[in-house]
């Protein structure tokens, strides 16, 4: 087993411009053991994955339940994995600070801290406060012998804020604060990204969406990582609805043609 501090240098040497890290976000210990056994050399935790398997939706996870998950997923799997903190579940940079603190002590080899509020009507925080609260995150992770790997998050684009240079104005201000690794979640546009990738020094992270360039145009592009976020999480409940339609609405089995090599790929990744 590596240590925490191994697996941190390690996440970051993973996120390698031209060659991006492609990270797959786990929802609970056995589908992160499952993924690190497909290959994957880095996964992350998904904020909306984890709050299904607890029959919520997204946003309704304590920080104290997201803590023990990170610890039980950072526990499971000998690859690096970063914790989706959602917006460090505090508005002001001490209480951003504690939970990075918290953060630390679960095993994580990093964690993302969002710019967004929690409120619809005012979604996303005012620039120096998103600046102050990713430098206080940023103090946090890399103070002690292992340097977690912090990801600032500029969530304009999810909620309906699609001003690309204001987008990019807290991307370069998280860059200053202190971030490792940027992510603006659906800009996915290769031109957009261009002019992003050109603005900013640290490695770009991608979330792979419906209508994102492939993985190869992503790599010409520069960018340095692609994540999946809640997407895998949502493809396995789809199929379980799938599954369960064709047995309630038409009787038949056919499921059992994605349950055969599920159940081998199981038994491969949990009996190692």
């Amino acid at each position: 087993m590596t240590t925490q501090a191994e697996q941190a240098e390690r996440f970051l040497q993973l996120h390698r411009p031209g060659a991006p890290l492609l990270m797959a976000n786990a929802w609970d210990a056995g589908s992160a053991k499952l993924l690190a056994s497909l290959g994957f050399e880095a996964l992350a935790t998904t904020s909306g994955g984890f709050a299904a398997t607890l029959g919520r939706l997204d946003g309704s996870v304590t920080r104290d339940e997201a803590l023990d998950h990170a610890r039980v997923l950072a526990g499971a799997v000998d690859v690096p994995v970063s914790g989706d903190l959602e917006n460090g579940f505090a508005a002001d940079p001490a209480g951003v600070a504690e939970t990075a603190k918290l953060a630390v002590g679960t095993g994580l080899a990093g964690f993302s801290v969002e710019d967004y509020t929690g409120r619809p009507e005012d979604p996303i925080y005012d620039i120096d406060q998103a600046a102050d609260r990713v430098a206080a995150a940023a103090e946090v992770a890399h103070r002690g012998p292992a340097r977690l790997v912090l990801t600032g998050r500029a969530e304009n684009h999810l909620h309906g804020r699609n001003d690309l240079a204001d987008t990019i104005t807290r991307l370069q201000r998280y860059q200053e604060a202190g971030a490792d690794v940027l992510f603006a979640p659906r800009v996915n546009d290769a031109g957009d990204l261009r002019t992003l990738l050109a603005s900013v020094d640290r490695p770009v992270s991608v979330l792979a969406l419906p209508g994102c360039p492939p993985v190869a145009e992503l790599a010409a592009l520069g960018v340095a990582r692609i994540s999946v976020g809640g997407s895998f999480a949502m493809a396995g409940f789809g199929a379980v609805v799938e599954a369960a339609r064709e047995l309630r609405e038409e009787g038949t089995y056919g499921w059992w043609d994605r349950a055969i090599p599920g159940g081998a790929a199981v038994r491969a990744a949990f009996g190692a």
